[in-house]
């Protein structure tokens, strides 16, 4: 039995229903996919989730974690773990990067940040993996391989690499010299969608101990989504007098700020790095389109920071003009 046949007659089973019928739901999960019912009322969501994919079990003990710590999350109706299938609420059809603008952006992340401070006062598992040097590091080399390499064709010299290195050594001690705590690592509009007790959040499966700046930085410097500098900052310090009046462990505004830029640099440059990943080796091309969207955020930011002075000349003096050479390139090529 192929996959499309088992998950639509679990899902039948699951349902106590022989005719309904499931119509793809959202694309680009990973290996997961969702499906949404066709012919009952109310409709449900199918995940599937291959068993030699991608284990369904992890995302499901991170949704009890959050909904024990009150953080509304997707229900889960029905399950077969072994098979990799569940059945789930039906939550509509828009996240927040559908339904959010400038009109309606304040209360909307105003909600996002109830869900935000449940979750960063969550106790973490103690076997949940940490957001640790390993880590940042193999996230921060990803931009060296697949961007500056893949991407740009570029060979990096040693002097090049002594400029990274440098970099990514202070990004690193910057984020391990935060509090650490529960943290989503994409907590951002397109994991998040209006629900009767909401914002539900989604796509949570990655969750880590880690900076607690993290999450507040994603949420309004998103990959998809820009906002005006003024409003980010506003954002920021409204998610900073909330999360300091409900006893998160955050340092002083202005050091907190700071630890929100940096974090910040980190996640972008590990972004580019993804991005171009996902277009070379996954062949899902849209993702490098949002890539400028990143050196803006990091153009806003390095310059502040004379520690970052040597990332910001690399990027200006060698990655933008590799950029723009390979636009060059691209636009005298024949159509």
């Amino acid at each position: 039995m192929n996959r499309e046949t088992e998950r639509l007659a679990w899902a039948r089973q699951a349902l106590s229903n022989p005719t309904v019928e499931l119509e793809r739901a959202s694309t680009d999960a990973g290996f997961r996919s969702y499906w949404r019912t066709v012919g009952m009322s109310p409709s449900r969501i199918v995940m599937d989730s291959p068993p030699d994919k991608e284990d369904v079990r992890p995302w499901l003990a991170m949704r009890d974690v959050l909904e024990s710590g009150g953080v509304r999350v997707p229900q889960v109706l029905a399950r077969d773990v072994d098979s990799g299938f569940l059945v789930l609420e039906d939550l509509g059809v828009n996240t927040y990067l559908h339904d959010i603008d400038e009109a309606n952006a304040d209360a909307m992340f105003d909600a996002a940040i109830d869900q935000l401070l449940k979750l960063q006062a969550t106790q973490p598992p103690t076997d949940l993996p940490r957001f640790d040097e390993a880590t940042i590091t193999r996230e921060l080399r990803m931009f060296d391989e697949w961007f500056c390499g893949k991407h740009l064709g570029m060979t990096l010299a040693c002097d090049d690499m002594e400029v990274l290195d440098g970099a990514y050594r202070h990004l690193i001690d910057a984020a391990e010299a935060q509090s650490q705590v529960l943290v989503h690592r994409d907590f951002m509009p397109r994991n998040l969608m209006q629900a009767e007790g909401g914002p539900a959040v989604l796509d949570f499966q990655d969750a880590a101990v880690g900076p607690i700046a993290y999450d507040a930085i994603s949420l309004f410097k998103d990959a998809f989504l820009s906002w005006p500098n003024d409003r980010v900052d506003a954002w920021l310090r409204h998610y900073h007098a909330r999360a300091t009046a409900s006893g998160l462990p955050l340092p002083l505004l202005d050091r907190f700020l700071r630890d929100a830029d940096l974090i910040g640099v980190q996640r972008h440059i590990k972004i580019i790095g993804v991005f171009s990943r996902l277009h070379y080796r996954d062949h899902k091309p849209k993702y490098l389109t949002d890539v400028p969207r990143f050196f803006v955020y990091l153009d806003e930011v390095l310059p502040k920071y004379p520690q970052l002075a040597g990332l910001h000349a690399f990027i200006e003096t060698k990655i933008k003009p590799a950029i723009a050479a390979l636009e060059a390139t691209h636009n005298d090529a024949p159509a």
